[in-house]
């Protein structure tokens, strides 16, 4: 099993950032990438961004050139810089991680933060 906790959210104004951290703990041996997701009320679960082992990133469009996705494999914690925040950012942000343990392919999620940005 996998445990993910994420830290970072809370309120901030419009044009202001946030960092946003995931740790995972528990069998991180079989994590292959990791991301985050949101979920705003009304609207489904989206992708923002995620980062593979090797490093490669994937981001939606919507935050293209604003959030950064890194992680720090030693401590098993990926970071979501974001910047220049604007009120439709406004979600719970979820941590996902990927792999394949005991032969099997998993994904396990974070409980989610809440990021509000007022306008």
């Amino acid at each position: 099993q996998v445990q993910l906790v994420e830290t970072g959210g809370g309120l901030v104004q419009a044009g202001g950032s946030l960092r946003l951290s995931c740790a995972a703990s528990g069998v991180v041996s079989g994590i292959n990438a990791m991301g985050w997701y949101r979920q705003a009320p009304g609207n489904q679960r989206e992708l923002v961004a995620t980062v593979t082992n090797g490093g490669i990133t994937n981001y939606a469009d919507s935050v293209k050139g604003r959030f950064t996705i890194s992680r720090d494999s030693a401590k098993n914690t990926v970071y979501l810089q974001m910047n220049s925040l604007k009120p439709e950012d406004t979600a719970v942000y979820y941590c996902k991680a990927d792999g394949i343990l005991t032969g099997i392919v998993r994904a396990y999620w974070g409980q989610g933060t809440q990021v509000t940005v007022s306008s």
